[in-house]
């Protein structure tokens, strides 16, 4: 066999690559480029798309070395030729709010932005990535608040790529925490400036000078110790200092001098996915240049769609989105990855074919990775020092907490217990889920979701262990139990049943009553309750009052009628379904 010709030239190749891009890249028919391919076994026609190892030898045959981007960067490299200094126009900074859990990071946030966003967060722990502008002496200010917890060590990193400055949170009465440092690390990687905004200055027991020290001992020095990062002494709880950390910002940023170039095709990142009942697959996404407008086609990772409609951080209906702004997108075919990169496109043929070869690639490497058990029976297997493979189905509410988590449990493996999620997705947890459970003989876990009805009762009837959390510690408390042969059942829930909301009606003195129709089982007095909402948990707590017209009512049963109020909640809606359900001791197994 003869030796490839010497390297005369360069050329950049994209994922997807057809036969005829690839021949006009090395300036030759495409008749020799096929020739070179039926060579190889290979018979292709000038539309087949080449994987990027084959373009690449292809290619060194005729004399060529290759660089590979994706799609999306070739296309923004066609764009950034085309564009001039002219263009570009002064743009909002993008600022992440890092800093340990419960430092004050969303607490801060609401008292910037007015707004109680802690308060929605189960067990007041901030669960998704929010993104929110402020307005400050004309100039608009957009911010990212990203979880403080360990687990979400990847959403935060996510957050520091595409930010322009980090504001990091630490509690004047607590000090630097491991989150601090690695919220620190972070920035410092993708390097973003840092400002600290020392929190919590209001408590008897507050010391920010110490927090200066700390941070100074990490090579973060303050601008009043002779250093150059703005420190600003907040208070979360009365507003203190909030007007001068938000000029910080706005003078940090007008040195950063940040510009983007509003008359070309948008192009923005994906911070959030979740799957909305009325809605569709609904993607946050943040614009980082272009201008965003409805009825753009664009291409997220393998999924194609076109802007149907959009809502801003308002819930507002809006057409376009200038850049730096975030933004949810209604008109996706499938959900997207959080972290995606989102292109508005023009090619729309080229763009498909990009799609198909992407879902193709990511179904053969779903391929590649190639009886019942519950959580009970795993932890006994536990104890007896068995090696083996827990597998998993894991459901959450959004896309970030689902690829967080997986992550999360995988890395609980261990050399004796391997953890192994089949399958992480976004939603209600669905009979396909179930079955897949019953096939391999997975355990079922939920985030933040509830089983559809079907699907309860398939998983009654075929024994398969459904596990219900709202917060990660505790989930992963559980597993690492059960891993280690220690799981101790105390509680177990039993359903009770269910009922519609059909009507809501605000009554003075009283509140909100729920109108409701029983659909299933019996709603009684005692029982606890739960709200869902496109069978997403929005609120657990228990019933204020029941009652069948004027009456009060014990229980009430199947197709019939009711009034009820739920205690401290009145957020809520027609079409949410009201579900009973009791907590029965169980007696702990001795191991």
């Amino acid at each position: 066999m003869a030796a490839p010709p010497p390297i005369n030239r360069d050329i950049t190749i994209s994922e997807g690559i057809t036969v005829k891009e690839l021949s006009e890249k090395l300036d030759v028919k495409s008749n020799f480029v096929i020739k070179k391919l039926v060579d190889r076994g290979i018979f292709a026609t000038i539309n087949q798309t080449l994987d990027g190892k084959l373009a690449n030898d292809i290619a060194r045959e005729f004399g060529a070395s290759t660089s590979t981007v994706t799609y999306e960067e070739e296309a923004m490299q066609d764009v950034e030729v085309a564009e001039s200094s002219e263009d570009l126009t002064r743009r909002p900074p993008i600022v992440t709010i890092m800093g340990h859990v419960d430092h004050g990071k969303t607490s801060l946030l609401d008292s910037i932005r007015q707004a109680n966003v802690a308060g929605r967060e189960a067990g007041g722990i901030t669960q998704h990535i929010g993104a929110y502008h402020v307005e400050k002496n004309g100039n608009k200010i957009v911010f990212i608040d990203t979880p403080g917890h360990e687990a979400f060590t990847r959403m935060r990193a996510r957050g520091a790529k595409v930010t322009d400055i980090v504001v990091l949170v630490v509690a004047a009465d607590d000090g630097v925490m491991p989150q601090t440092l690695e919220a620190i690390d972070h920035a410092k990687a993708a390097k973003v400036p840092i400002i600290v905004a020392i929190n919590k200055i209001d408590k008897a027991d507050a010391q920010p000078d110490r927090i200066k020290q700390q941070l100074s001992d990490r090579g973060l020095l303050a601008e009043d110790w002779g250093g150059d990062v703005v420190m600003v002494p907040v208070s979360a709880r009365n507003g203190q200092n909030l007007d001068l950390l938000l000029e910080m910002i706005l003078l940090v940023a007008e040195m950063l001098d940040l510009k983007a170039n509003v008359n070309r095709p948008a192009m923005a990142t994906v911070l959030e996915a979740k799957l909305d009942r009325g809605r569709g697959p609904v993607a946050t996404v943040l614009v980082s240049n272009g201008t965003l407008r409805v009825g753009d086609y664009f291409i997220c990772g393998t999924v194609f769609g076109r802007v149907r409609a959009m809502l801003n951080d308002l819930g507002e209906q809006t057409k376009e989105v200038p850049p730096s702004m975030p933004v949810e997108v209604l008109g996706l075919e499938n959900l997207p990855e959080a972290g995606d990169n989102f292109q508005v496109v023009t090619d729309l043929a080229k763009a498909k074919q990009i799609v198909i070869y992407r879902s193709e690639k990511e179904r053969a490497a779903q391929m590649a990775k190639g009886g019942r058990i519950t959580l009970e029976q795993f932890n006994k297997m536990g104890a007896a020092g068995e090696v083996k493979e827990l597998p998993i189905i894991l459901k959450a509410d959004v896309g970030g907490s689902a690829e967080v988590l997986k992550d999360t449990l995988e890395r609980l493996s261990t050399d004796k217990v391997t953890i192994r999620v089949l399958r992480a997705g976004v939603g209600a947890i669905n009979e396909s889920d179930v079955d897949l459970a019953v096939a391999s003989e997975a355990i079922v876990i939920g985030f933040n979701v509830r089983p559809e009805r079907n699907a309860s009762a398939l998983a009654d009837r075929e024994k398969v262990d459904l596990r219900l959390h709202t917060i990660i510690y505790e989930l992963i408390d559980e597993i690492k139990k059960a891993m280690t042969g220690l799981l101790a059942p105390v509680f177990k829930e039993q359903y009770k049943g269910r009922a519609e909301i059909r009507e809501v009606f605000r009554v003075s003195k009283i509140g909100t009553v729920a109108g409701c129709l029983v659909v299933d089982g019996s709603i009684s007095r005692d029982s606890q309750v739960r709200i869902l909402r496109d069978n997403v948990v929005v609120h657990t707590g228990k019933i204020g009052s029941l009652r069948r017209f004027k009456d009060d009512a014990s229980e009430v049963r199947f197709g019939m009628e009711c009034g009820i109020t739920i205690d401290n909640f009145n957020d809520v809606h027609q079409g949410d379904i009201i579900e009973g359900f009791t907590m029965q001791r169980v007696a702990a197994e001795a191991i």
